[in-house]
């Protein structure tokens, strides 16, 4: 049966998955790029580029999140900075060719007509998760659905027992303040079996299997 999958999470020593002050110059607010510097070392992330570069050991867990997948959900917040609805020739942050290359469920109070930029099509719904999931589960046929983010969005799924795969990346600095992706999920770890690789990066990847 196809799954649930969250990937690339990145989450402070605090377990902030992204900082205050978001805005169109900082998508991670205050905490810059520090959450994401293990993923920019990858070949993955050059491959996004169109480049080439080494793999690293952060590769095993980095490229996963491309495998398998045919449809995302993502947060309004992944999609712009605050306020972006109020700019109707707003399209996102990847430019004209974004990386996902599947409809994309934008999750939003203020829904619009969709947008298609290359391969991608972003649909833009006001919906609970369960609903949400529901879509891109049509939309992906018998691949899996990804959970793109932020913090606020997969925590809401994970609220409702949706999520089957969780793959967080814990990065070695503290931030203070910021989105926590664990607040309200006491327990959480009980649903799942959990494993933890550290590498040379300094980073720990954690992951969450839906247990059964």
């Amino acid at each position: 049966m196809p799954l649930v999958r969250v990937h690339n999470l990145a989450v402070s020593l605090d377990g902030f998955a992204t900082g205050v002050d978001q805005s169109l110059d900082a998508p991670f607010g205050h905490a810059g790029m520090r959450l994401m510097e293990w993923f920019k070392g990858t070949a993955t992330w050059a491959s996004l580029q169109g480049e080439d570069a080494p793999e690293t050991p952060d590769d095993a867990f980095a490229r996963r999140s491309f495998e398998g997948i045919g449809a995302e959900i993502m947060g309004a917040g992944k999609f712009g900075p605050p306020g972006w609805q109020d700019d109707p020739g707003w399209q996102g942050w990847w430019g004209e060719e974004p990386p996902f290359r599947t409809p994309v469920i934008v999750l939003t109070h203020r829904p619009r007509d969709s947008l298609v930029l290359g391969e991608t099509t972003f649909l833009f719904r006001d919906a609970a998760p369960a609903e949400a999931l529901a879509e891109a589960h049509g939309l992906a046929g018998d691949l899996d659905v990804r959970l793109g983010g932020g913090p606020t969005s997969v925590r809401g799924f994970l609220a409702e027992d949706l999520v089957d795969h969780l793959h967080m990346v814990v990065v070695p600095i503290v931030l203070g303040r910021g989105t926590s992706l664990w607040q309200g999920l006491e327990g959480l770890e009980a649903r799942f079996e959990t494993s933890a690789t550290s590498t040379p990066s300094g980073v720990t990847h954690v992951t969450f299997t839906r247990c059964g």
